[in-house]
């Protein structure tokens, strides 16, 4: 039923609007209704479909309802530097399907390029890169005293929850992803609670993530094992609206995109009772993407505490991974280098040691396990050894 309402709903959109209406479309827009999905879950499309919703996720509302932050006053210059010549770059844009990558090293734009169709004025949505902006947002709640503690119980933030598995599980411990409650991330399950929870029937009055995760089952004591779940980031971002008293959204406009200095209006998908998804779902500018990878490496203007990103981005759990793990919502290497992760090769990897910035888009062929996950971590260490040879 769900296929079928999306497809009407934008049937009828075309013919009330007629083609003066097609014409004022931008091209994104125009190429999301040539491939349009009929299926809300983003899983099970096909790759044309991805290529095109992927920088289109915001433009229907019959496809998503969004939220929406204001760039910038006065941007942060992106100044170029010396270009970055990387040998075989074509081929591995190629193999990566890459969207769009800015490369920024010590302040100043390296490379930049761009494919499939997309370029430097477009939105990109980013998955689950936007769980580390939702981390930041919880520095900043806690700069502001709106969290008190990391260690205080979610519960005691979301009402909701209590008499669930996650009443006796930290702020902390969400942030690890280690509630110890149980939850399956396999995204080429159909049956899994990632394909399942963004359209499962919420309880009357209830947030939906909130309504869909109060009923699972403890597989684990609280802090014990790590295991990723991105229903808990959204958990994490109604937490935080919920403590700050504010969309998400508006808060992130607060504390992160206008003071990273963002050139480009952004977007946040929201869920079926209105609240932002925190766990995915931002779109924007490849470019501001690389933003907030400086803005990260600069501390966060004084947005957060001055220890959060010392904390945040080094390993605060293993993940079973030599030379990996994982900190509050960042991917960590051992090396002192971290990232942001998305399904389908989205990423932003952050190496403070040589004040690199690697900015990416991209559409893989499979969500995480094809070879492009290998392949990237690979351009990342050639980036690194480039530019310790003076590249």
């Amino acid at each position: 039923m769900r296929k079928r309402t999306i497809a009407l709903g934008v049937a009828a959109a075309l013919v009330a609007a007629g083609g003066g209406w097609y014409a004022s479309l931008d091209k994104e827009t125009r190429a999301l209704l040539a491939a349009m999905p009929t299926d809300a879950n983003v899983l099970s499309w096909k790759q044309d479909q991805r290529d095109a919703a992927f920088r289109a996720m915001d433009r229907l509302p019959v496809l998503a309802k969004a939220r929406t932050f204001a760039p910038a006053p006065a941007p942060l210059a992106l100044p170029a530097g010396k270009p970055l010549e990387i040998p075989g770059f074509d081929q591995y844009a190629a193999k990566q399907r890459l969207a769009g990558m800015v490369i920024i090293q010590d302040g100043k734009v390296r490379l930049e390029r761009y494919g499939l169709g997309f370029d430097a004025h477009g939105r990109w949505t980013s998955f689950s890169v936007a769980k580390s902006f939702t981390s930041t947002l919880v520095g900043a709640a806690i700069k502001d005293g709106k969290i008190k503690s990391l260690d205080d119980k979610v519960s005691l933030y979301i009402p909701d929850l209590r008499g669930s598995a996650y009443d006796d599980v930290s702020v902390r411990q969400l942030l690890m992803m280690s509630s110890g409650v149980a939850w399956n991330e396999d995204y080429e399950d159909p049956n899994a609670d990632v394909a399942k929870f963004n359209n499962a029937k919420p309880d009357p009055g209830v947030d939906a993530t909130v309504s869909y995760l109060r009923k699972l089952p403890r597989a684990h004591p609280p802090g014990e094992v790590w295991h990723y779940n991105t229903g808990e980031t959204n958990l994490i971002g109604v937490l935080v609206s919920s403590a700050v008293g504010k969309p998400l959204s508006a808060y992130m406009e607060e504390k992160i995109w206008q003071p990273a200095g963002m050139e480009q209006q952004g977007t946040w998908l929201l869920g079926a009772t209105g609240h932002e998804i925190a766990g995915c779902c931002i779109q924007a500018a490849t470019r501001d993407y690389a933003r907030f990878g400086l803005f990260v490496l600069g501390g966060a203007g004084g947005m957060v505490p001055g220890d959060w990103f010392a904390s945040s981005t080094s390993k605060q759990k293993d993940i079973g991974e030599p030379g990996h793990g994982y900190g509050f919502q960042w991917w960590t290497n051992d090396d002192g280098s971290f990232a942001a992760q998305g399904i389908f090769g989205q990423g932003i990897f952050i190496d403070p040691k040589r004040k690199l910035v690697i900015a990416s888009n991209a559409d893989w062929t499979r969500a995480t396990e094809g070879p492009e996950g290998e392949w990237r971590e690979a351009f990342y260490r050639q980036v690194q050894e480039l530019i310790d040879a003076g590249g």
